[in-house]
């Protein structure tokens, strides 16, 4: 049996292969550069970064401004966006005038009625007893008398509308508390006539004098 054995190394025919290969390769990419299928590799541009102080913004100076001029009091102010023709001034004749509601009449008020100043009493001219028909005198105080007490009792009396006693009061005292008392109780029981003012029955006021005296002394 033959055996045949293979040496290491290069064999020339394999070296003569691939420089026929590469040879290929350039030429087809020779012809695709020329054709424009492949574009070459462009060089990038080198990037620089730096910091950049931003720039203060210039504060312009604020110019003076003319007052505006004040409109007249009838002038009536130009709402916004509103042209100029729109706007009428209002003179004093062209103000509307607006009437003053009707003024409701009020209810007579009645006056008050006026009242009728009071009237006082009648002063009786004298003494009372002139005008009484019915009177009594006094009884002396049986004290009195064993005491020996005299005197005057002064009163001041009132009678009603009908001529009684409405009241009756001491104004000058005899001097003896019992005395006083016999006078008031006498002249309480008098009946006079009513005093008259224009005709018709009023009150009347008069005095009426009580003289206490013992006989033989």
């Amino acid at each position: 049996m033959n055996r045949q054995v293979v040496k290491s190394g290069i064999c020339p025919e394999h070296v003569a292969g691939g420089l026929l290969v590469l040879v290929l390769h350039g030429v087809a990419l020779w012809g695709l550069i020329s054709h424009r299928l492949v574009a070459l590799p462009v060089q990038m541009p080198t990037l620089f970064v730096s910091l950049v102080t931003p720039a203060v913004p210039q504060i312009p100076h604020p110019v003076p401004v003319a007052p505006a001029s004040v409109p007249s009091k009838h002038v009536k102010p130009q709402p916004p966006g509103a042209q100029p023709s729109m706007v009428a001034a209002l003179t004093a004749n062209e103000l509307p005038i607006v009437a003053a509601p009707p003024l409701t009449p009020q209810p007579a008020v009645a006056p008050s009625p006026t009242l009728a100043p009071a009237i006082g009493p009648v002063t009786l001219a004298g003494e009372l007893a002139i005008s009484c028909v019915e009177r009594s005198s006094a009884e002396y105080p049986l004290a009195s008398r064993r005491r020996n007490e005299t005197g005057t009792a002064l009163l001041h009396v009132e009678l009603d509308e009908a001529g009684q006693v409405a009241t009756a009061m001491v104004i000058a005292s005899s001097g003896h508390s019992r005395l006083d008392e016999a006078a008031l109780t006498a002249v309480k029981r008098w009946r006079c006539n009513p005093a008259q003012r224009n005709g018709q029955a009023v009150r009347a006021t008069a005095r009426q004098a009580f003289n206490f005296v013992l006989q033989g002394t």
